[in-house]
């Protein structure tokens, strides 16, 4: 499957990649995969992101092919993460692969230990950016 185009704000660029910073292998074990898209990201001011990427802190309908089921989340980082069950990590293999994603993309993406989750973008119901929330 051949990985559909990302963008990424230059604001959650600059934070992943300190977040980045702090994490080894160990820790997370898709660095690697999550470094890689961060790379091949076309990486834009905030203002000029399009309304239906999925940014950090934007909230998402998607699907998980194994499963089918749709879920609706909102992507977030680790600190930002509450037992509500209705955010997501970056952190999780889910949320690395959604994050730079636009409505109908879908990508396969490793899971720890092996294999592939499949997910697609059905609907970006909420963008900071798209709000003219450039700084959360």
């Amino acid at each position: 499957m051949q990985k559909p185009n990302i963008t990424i704000s230059l604001i959650d660029a600059e934070r992943l990649d300190r977040l980045l910073d702090t994490l080894d292998e160990k820790s997370f074990p898709n660095l690697d995969d999550l470094l890689v898209e961060l790379d091949r990201a076309n990486i834009v001011a905030p203002e000029e992101v399009p309304a239906n990427v999925v940014t950090m802190n934007s909230t998402i309908v998607f699907t998980v092919a194994s499963t089918e089921k749709e879920f609706s989340l909102t992507l977030v980082y680790p600190k930002d993460i509450t037992t509500a069950g209705d955010k997501i990590s970056i952190l999780a293999p889910v949320g690395s692969a959604l994050l730079g994603l636009s409505e109908g993309d879908e990508i396969s993406w490793p899971k720890p230990g092996g294999g592939d989750l499949l997910v697609k973008v059905s609907k970006v119901t909420y963008q900071p950016e798209r709000e003219g929330q450039f700084q959360l």
